[in-house]
C-alpha cells in the first residue's frame, strides 16, 4: 500500500474478481478459493485474494472475471452463472487504483484449480470463518476481510445459500470506497473507514460515497488498521 492524501487523484481502472465456491466435503459448507499473490506484484504482494484482475478492453465484467480466473487459476466457468456480490474502489490515496466488482460463482463438476505460478504462487480452499480466523497469516486485503466477514454466517449452509444470498445483495450493491483517516495512536498512525463508519464524512480524507445507515450493508465492523503488513478489520 502507498497512500499519500495529497497525491492527485487517479481514475481506477475497471477490474473483476470471483469469489469461487465448492461444498466442504465433511459437512456441505461452503468454501472460498484464495490465491496467493507474488511477492514481487505491483498491488497487493503477497496476500491471499480472490482470482481476478484488470478489464480488457470493453469486454463485459463478467467475462472479465470468468477470463481472469481462467489465467490464474485455470478454472473455465460459465461468465453468464456468476452474481454480482460487490463493488470496491481503492481509497484515492493509493497510488495503484481499481473498480473492482466482486462476483459469486461455483466451481464447475470436475475442474481442479490451480495457481499460475507466475502472477500467483499459492492457493487455499477455506471456510470464510476459518479464513477470518487466520487472517493476519493469510495477509487479507481489506475487501477480502469484509468480503468474509459478509459471507461468515451464510457460508455454513453451502453454496447454494451463498448464491441466493448474493441474489438478494445484488439489488443493493453500490461502490465501497475506503477513505483514509490519520489517526494519533493507531497502528501506523492512519486507518482505512468504511462507507459506514460514523466519522466517515468528518475525518476520512480523499473521494468518499457514505452509506445511509440504514443501508444492509452497513453494519458490523467499519475501520481496517493495519500491523506490519497485516489487515485488521475492527
Amino acid at each position: 500500500m502507498d497512500f499519500d492524501p495529497n497525491r492527485p487523484t487517479v481514475k481506477p481502472r475497471d477490474a473483476a474478481t470471483v469469489i469461487l465456491l465448492r461444498a466442504r466435503s465433511q459437512d456441505g459448507a461452503a468454501e472460498v478459493f484464495l490465491l496467493r499473490r507474488h511477492r514481487g506484484a505491483s498491488f497487493m504482494a503477497q496476500a491471499f485474494v480472490f482470482p481476478g484482475g484488470a478489464r480488457d478492453g470493453d469486454e463485459d465484467l463478467r467475462q472479465t472475471a470468468a477470463r481472469e480466473l481462467s489465467e490464474e487459476a485455470n478454472v473455465r466457468l460459465d461468465a453468464a452463472s456468476l452474481v454480482p456480490f460487490a463493488h470496491w474502489i481503492t481509497p484515492s490515496a493509493e497510488k495503484k487504483r481499481f473498480s473492482a466488482h466482486f462476483f459469486v460463482g461455483v466451481l464447475p463438476e470436475g475442474a481442479e484449480p490451480r495457481f499460475d505460478g507466475a502472477e500467483t504462487v499459492e492457493q487455499l480452499w477455506v471456510t470464510p470463518e476459518d479464513a477470518l480466523a487466520r487472517s493476519l497469516e493469510l495477509n487479507l486485503p481489506p475487501p477480502q476481510l469484509r468480503t468474509l466477514h459478509d459471507l461468515r454466517e451464510v457460508a455454513r449452509r453451502g453454496p447454494a445459500a451463498v448464491l441466493a444470498f448474493a441474489r438478494v445483495r445484488e439489488k443493493q450493491i453500490r461502490p465501497i470506497v475506503p477513505r483514509l483517516a490519520l489517526i494519533e495512536g493507531a497502528p501506523n498512525g492512519f486507518a482505512l473507514l468504511a462507507p459506514w463508519d460514523p466519522e466517515y464524512t468528518t475525518i476520512g480524507l480523499g473521494e468518499g460515497e457514505p452509506f445511509p445507515a440504514d443501508h444492509p450493508f452497513a453494519g458490523g465492523p467499519s475501520r481496517f488498521f493495519m500491523e506490519g503488513t497485516a489487515w485488521r478489520h475492527v
